[in-house]
């Protein structure tokens, strides 16, 4: 059986330089149709968010959090229409996309090797935004839609931390993969599982302790 090679590379401050859920917020706080729904969001988010910066609430409960409350402002949406509203900002998303990663992105596509994008961000939302780029796969936060539209008393179920190694294994159930000469691209501490899945680790303008770590470790550091 032949044994395939991957890449895998997270979103949030390593494709896109910056964070999603910033933008996200601004997109809603003054977009012409939904900005109404932007002042139950804050409300909503403020009680968390200061728990959290109390180190009252972890962060990956914050950032579920988050995400859950913000799909309440599109309840009873259709697909389309969340089509639409990502679609939106992907013209502002791509101008801080980090040309270096992508120049390893069409590498890895020149060298055959199977690409994964897996983030915490909104599955949809993935998509649409990273139009006109390719990948194999893309792993992300599925929204619930019943009926064809956004339905929120379902809690999401956010891909962070482990869950994104749990993800990318069901992703490639069934092929035989060549770990050690295989990619990942992480610019977060929270991307260790992932990171440590492969031969060839890549941090991407790393927060301090993972640069710490991987300075130590011997990986690369893309800056």
């Amino acid at each position: 059986m032949k044994f395939m090679r991957v890449a895998i590379f997270d979103f949030d401050g390593t494709i896109y330089a910056e964070e999603t859920f910033t933008l996200l917020m601004k997109h809603l706080k003054e977009h012409p149709t939904y900005h109404s729904s932007y002042k139950r969001f804050y409300r909503a988010i403020v009680p968390p968010y200061i728990a959290n910066k109390l180190k009252l609430y972890p962060d990956n409960k914050m950032k579920k959090r988050s995400m859950q409350l913000y799909l309440e402002a599109f309840n009873g949406l259709t697909k389309q229409e969340m089509d639409i509203y990502f679609s939106e900002i992907k013209a502002t998303m791509q101008q801080d996309f980090n040309a270096k990663v992508l120049e390893r992105l069409k590498r890895h596509q020149e060298e055959n090797i199977h690409i994964l994008l897996v983030s915490g961000a909104y599955t949809q939302f993935l998509e649409r935004v990273t139009d006109g780029l390719v990948f194999n796969q893309i792993i992300g936060t599925d929204i619930f839609y019943k009926d064809d539209k956004v339905y929120t008393k379902n809690a999401i179920n956010h891909v962070n931390g482990q869950q994104k190694t749990l993800k990318v294994h069901e992703a490639l159930d069934g092929h035989q993969i060549d770990w050690e000469n295989s990619y990942a691209y992480g610019d977060s501490f929270s991307d260790m599982p992932v990171l440590e899945l492969v031969g060839n680790p890549v941090a991407v303008r790393p927060e301090e302790k993972l640069r710490s770590l991987a300075n130590a470790r011997g990986w690369e550091v893309m800056d």
